[in-house]
């Protein structure tokens, strides 16, 4: 079954939800604000062809892991790296791989940052596009599913 995790618009805190198309407002446990969803049945079978929460159908894949560890693991390891004579960031490296072939993947909208996991069409997701993400987030642009064309 799909998951959503949701940021919530007034505080930032994650609120997770499952997919129910009679279901139309979340609420965030944390600032019990309020938040209007609008999920489908397709939502519900785990295909994600439009956000439940932005209505954009614009989506990137990537692992799911989360960056601030990531980035906290790198640094460690570069500092380490001073007295292991870089054998730190060899063995991040191996850690890293390890993750990169165990992890799943997670479906991020572009505009709202909402996750999506357990998705049944996975494979339809492209990978992350700079250039899509820099004209969705700083000129609004809605692609409409489609992906960027020059």
């Amino acid at each position: 079954m799909m998951s959503v995790q949701i940021t919530c618009t007034n505080c930032g805190s994650s609120v997770e939800v499952h997919p129910d198309q009679h279901a139309h407002k979340v609420n965030c446990e944390i600032c019990k604000h309020t938040m209007d969803v609008k999920f489908n049945s397709e939502h519900e079978q785990g295909i994600l062809k439009e956000c439940p929460v932005c209505s954009r159908q614009d989506f990137y894949k990537q692992k799911d892991f989360n960056r601030v560890i990531g980035v906290a693991l790198f640094v460690i390891a570069a500092i380490l790296s001073i007295w292991t004579y870089g054998l730190s960031l060899v063995a991040l490296y191996l850690v890293d791989l390890f993750l990169f072939r165990k992890l799943a993947m997670v479906a991020i909208c572009y505009k709202c940052r909402t996750n999506f996991r357990n998705l049944s069409n996975m494979s339809e997701i492209r990978d992350y596009d700079h250039e899509m993400n820099d004209r969705i987030v700083y000129s609004d642009h809605d692609f409409k599913g489609k992906p960027l064309s020059h």
